[in-house]
């Protein structure tokens, strides 16, 4: 791993879009940023659970880390208490996958500000 290409991937994952965004690639991160907030605040508005980490259930640790997939949206509703999950709503299961997710999405996007850092693509 290259470290120089450490710091626009750590941003990317803090900020969904960001490591592209100091890469120049203005456009294309705002594209992700957008694509991420509006797939979680849409999961959230499903009334979607996101988890905390937990450790009775196998599933639920790996909700956990698709959730931290977030970053700052991730801490962000942990902090204000948003994404307790509604389950009495017919939608809850589409939130929770929704913000889940996202969070994956994030990560996908966080390798490809690293790929790009490292000169790996363009």
């Amino acid at each position: 791993m290259k470290m120089k290409a450490m710091i626009p991937m750590a941003a990317g994952w803090f900020v969904p879009g960001l490591g592209h965004i100091v890469q120049k690639k203005t456009s294309r991160g705002l594209i992700f940023f957008g694509a991420v907030a509006a797939m979680t605040a849409l999961g959230l508005a499903m009334g979607g659970r996101v988890y905390g980490l937990q450790t009775e259930n196998p599933l639920t640790v790996l909700a956990f880390f698709a959730d931290l997939g977030n970053g700052l949206f991730y801490f962000l509703a942990r902090l204000f208490s948003i994404g307790g999950g509604t389950l009495e709503k017919t939608t809850f299961e589409f939130g929770t996958a929704y913000i889940a997710g996202a969070g994956l999405l994030n990560y996908l996007i966080a390798i490809d500000a690293y790929d790009i850092a490292a000169g790996k693509k363009t």
